[in-house]
């Protein structure tokens, strides 16, 4: 997985909940995990403190793949947040990840002006890192392997 280096000085950071504390976690070694259901055996996503399913609250954290493929995109040419003012046009993602839960990210390494951001591809995680040492997972193209 490579790394995003731009810099993210007034990006927005979203704040750590106490139900996505083990996520926020876990991004600081750079390790993407989903919450499970330990009654219904299911990955869901967002963070929460109950199963949205059975309603479940023994959940645990369990690492992800981090690849998936693109369920919608849509490239945006105004920033939705005045920290993004410096990436426009950027791409906004929903990835529908390999554990089964879909995830709204940006993608990254893509051409927006020449359309690379296409639904249906394959795309692994890559990391961007924050100002208090987590970081956000963002999704670019898999390689072949």
């Amino acid at each position: 997985m490579t790394e995003v280096v731009a810099p993210t000085t007034g990006r927005f950071e979203p704040p750590v909940t106490e139900e996505a504390e083990g996520f926020w976690d876990a991004t600081r070694r750079r390790e993407l995990v989903l919450p499970w259901c330990t009654r219904c055996g299911r990955a869901f996503w967002y963070p929460r403190p109950v199963c949205p399913r059975c309603l479940e609250s023994h959940l645990e954290w369990r690492p992800a793949s981090g690849h998936g493929v693109v369920y919608a995109v849509s490239v945006m040419h105004r920033p939705a947040h005045p920290g993004m003012a410096d990436r426009v046009p950027y791409a906004v993602a929903l990835v529908d990840l390999d554990e089964g839960v879909r995830m709204l990210s940006n993608l990254v390494d893509v051409d927006v002006h020449a359309g690379e951001a296409q639904v249906g591809m394959a795309v692994t995680v890559t990391w961007e890192p924050m100002s208090d040492g987590r970081h956000l997972p963002v999704f670019s193209p898999a390689t072949a392997t």
